[in-house]
């Protein structure tokens, strides 16, 4: 039964656990008046609450029920099966995912979001199916598991390119790690023996670190390619000429061939991000034309001049537009 269907029958007779049988019965015969259809004729919501009364009162006035779904909660109609749990108390647990919780050990502090500032999630492959129809008629033993648990583990562009040492708290344990240089956003380091602790084999799984880099003034990541933007003037745009383009190593000097547009990307060969191998990607170089605001005279007297010379008409292809 999905976590949503199940229904407190206490609370849909308004009665508290300990209510006596001559409790339950009272609010059942108060609360039968009320929604019976004969006084409710064409309302839904007063027949889907008559029938929800009448099935908690056929499961709490009958003893061996109410001890099973005092026990079992929503699973109460599978508490008799030979499950190896008929002695349990499931009422500890809110729900069934509760109790699969603990039983996997996932309490050793991953489910907190915010834990010492990285934000833990299980590896859903490790809980897969292994308990198959769990409450079905016949109990089938788990297959030992190992509990991978995934973190996200933020760096800057340098500690990432260059690779750094790190150290976290994971529930009182201090862990070391070397970030290798060249991780790029989405690599998986592993932290061997880190994870979560099985609770039929008592070995722990491990600790999968995400990496995520943090917003880079300059540069960013498109796909597997380092990209920046850099302005260029409208003089370097026409006739071409040669800029200091900053790397993750250093600045170059870049040739701007002559013509070129505003958005237009030249690449720089070896000069990308580090790969683990120790290979360099190529850096995306994408130009954006940048117009001066303020001129001086003399300035101004040389863009006249060359309007008034000029021959170039970038909207020559715009005269015989028509609707």
């Amino acid at each position: 039964m999905p976590k949503t269907d199940y229904k407190d029958y206490y609370k849909v007779l308004g009665v508290s656990k300990t209510a006596s049988a001559d409790e339950i019965k009272k609010a059942y015969r108060k609360l039968a008046r009320k929604y019976h259809p004969d006084l409710n004729q064409d309302n839904q919501e007063a027949e889907k609450r008559f029938k929800d009364i009448n099935e908690a009162h056929e499961v709490l006035s009958d003893p061996e029920k109410r001890r099973k779904y005092d026990q079992f909660g929503q699973y109460w109609q599978q508490g008799g099966s030979s499950t190896g749990f008929s002695d349990f108390d499931f009422s500890q647990y809110g729900d069934f995912d509760d109790f699969i919780d603990e039983l996997l050990g996932r309490f050793g502090g991953f489910n907190n979001p915010t834990r010492h500032g990285y934000s833990y999630r299980t590896n859903s492959s490790a809980r897969g199916d292994q308990f198959g129809d769990f409450f079905g008629s016949q109990f089938q033993s788990p297959q030992p598991q190992q509990r991978d648990f995934e973190a996200s583990l933020p760096l800057t562009f340098s500690e990432a390119f260059r690779g750094t040492n790190k150290q976290f708290k994971l529930d009182g344990e201090t862990t070391k790690i070397r970030i290798p240089p060249g991780a790029k956003p989405g690599v998986k380091i592993r932290v061997k023996g880190k994870g979560g602790v099985n609770p039929m084999t008592q070995k722990r799984g491990d600790l999968y670190l995400i990496v995520e880099l943090e917003p880079h003034p300059f540069f960013k990541f498109e796909g597997d390619h380092l990209v920046c933007e850099v302005p260029i003037t409208p003089v370097e745009a026409t006739i071409g000429g040669k800029i200091k383009v900053p790397t993750p190593d250093g600045s170059v000097m870049m040739k701007i061939p002559p013509g070129v547009n505003s958005g237009q990307s030249l690449r720089l060969r070896g000069k990308g991000w580090s790969s683990t191998d120790g290979k360099r990607g190529d850096q995306i170089v994408k130009l954006k034309l940048v117009t001066p605001t303020q001129l001086d005279d003399h300035e101004r007297e040389l863009y006249e001049k060359i309007k008034q010379y000029s021959q170039f008409n970038p909207r020559r292809d715009l005269e015989n537009i028509k609707l």
